[in-house]
C-alpha cells in the first residue's frame, strides 16, 4: 500500500542520503526530506513525489538542535508519525589536531556527531509508537580506525557508532520491535570530499583528489540498498564497501597497533 510506511531523511539531497530517499520512495514509503541545499532537496523531492507518494521537503541546517526538532514537529503534521530516521547528513574535514580550529571542531562535533543524537531524540517517540520503529545513523569506518590529519572526523563518527550501539541497547530493553542501527561505509563516490573542510595550511584540493582517486569506491546507489536492507531488518551494524570491511578486520587483528602502522604508511606517502 503507498504510503502505508514513513520515513525522514537527513543529507538527501545529494549522494547516499538522496539515493536513500530515492529508493524508499519506489518501495512505496511517504517521505519527510531535509538538507541545507534546498535546490538540490526539491530536485530530489520532485523525483520522489513522481512515485506518487507524499514527499516533503525541508531546508534544514542539522547543526541547529532547534531546526531539528522542528522539523520533526512538521513532519509529523504533513506526513504523519514516522517509521523511520535515516541520519546520513554529514562533513568531511582533514586537518591536525594542532592546527584545526575550535570553531572548525565544534561544527564537525555538531554536524556529524550532535545532529545525529538531537534527530534521534527528537523522533524517539515515533519510533516507539511504530510497528516497525528504526533509527538509522551513518558512522564511518573512520568511526572504527583513526587516522592522521582527520581527528575531528574521526571523532565525530567514534561517538556516533558509541551513541548508536548505546541507543540499540537501550531500544532493547524497552521495545520488542524498535531497532537503531549503526552504519559503517568505507570510500563512497560522492561529492562529499569537494564539499569538504580542512584546517588553514591544508591543501583541499589535492586531499580531494586523493580521497577520489584512492578511498571512493562505492557506489552510493548500492550503498543505500545495504543501509535500507539492513536497517529495516534491524541490523546492529551494517557495514558498506570492501575497504570498510578490510578496515574492521584489520582492528580485530591488529588491535591498538594500527596506530602504529597507519603513521609509518602516512610518512611514506608523503616522501612521494
Amino acid at each position: 500500500m503507498p504510503g502505508e510506511w514513513r520515513a525522514a531523511v537527513t543529507g538527501a539531497g545529494s549522494g547516499v542520503g538522496r539515493e536513500v530517499a530515492l529508493q524508499l520512495a519506489h518501495l512505496n514509503w511517504s517521505l519527510s526530506l531535509a538538507d541545507k541545499n534546498i535546490d538540490a532537496l526539491l530536485d530530489v523531492q520532485s523525483q520522489c513525489a513522481a512515485t506518487g507518494n507524499l514527499v516533503h521537503a525541508t531546508r534544514l541546517d542539522v547543526a541547529d538542535r532547534t531546526e531539528i526538532d522542528s522539523w520533526a514537529a512538521t513532519s509529523r503534521s504533513v506526513i504523519g508519525g514516522i517509521d523511520a530516521v535515516f541520519n546520513v547528513a554529514g562533513i568531511l574535514y582533514s586537518g591536525d589536531v594542532f592546527d584545526t580550529p575550535p570553531a572548525d571542531f565544534d561544527l564537525v562535533m555538531a554536524t556529524n556527531f550532535e545532529s545525529v543524537v538531537n534527530s534521534s531524540r527528537a523522533y524517539l517517540p515515533d519510533i516507539l509508537g511504530s510497528r516497525r520503529g528504526r533509527i538509522v545513523n551513518v558512522s564511518s569506518a573512520f568511526g572504527v580506525m583513526s587516522a592522521p590529519g582527520y581527528s575531528a572526523y574521526n571523532s565525530s563518527k567514534f561517538a556516533v557508532r558509541g551513541f548508536t550501539e548505546a541507543l540499540n541497547q537501550e531500544l532493547r530493553l524497552t521495545s520488542r520491535t524498535a531497532r537503531a542501527t549503526c552504519v559503517i561505509p568505507g570510500g563512497l563516490k560522492t561529492p562529499i570530499a569537494r564539499t569538504a573542510r580542512a584546517a588553514p595550511g591544508v591543501d583541499s584540493t589535492r586531499t580531494a583528489d586523493l580521497f577520489d582517486r584512492h578511498i571512493a569506491r562505492t557506489d552510493p546507489a548500492d550503498a543505500a540498498r545495504k543501509i535500507i536492507a539492513g536497517g529495516l531488518k534491524g541490523k546492529s551494524t551494517v557495514t558498506v564497501g570492501k575497504d570498510a570491511r578490510i578496515v574492521d578486520l584489520t582492528t580485530r587483528v591488529v588491535g591498538s597497533r594500527y596506530q602504529q602502522i597507519l603513521p609509518a604508511i602516512h610518512a611514506v606517502r608523503r616522501r612521494l
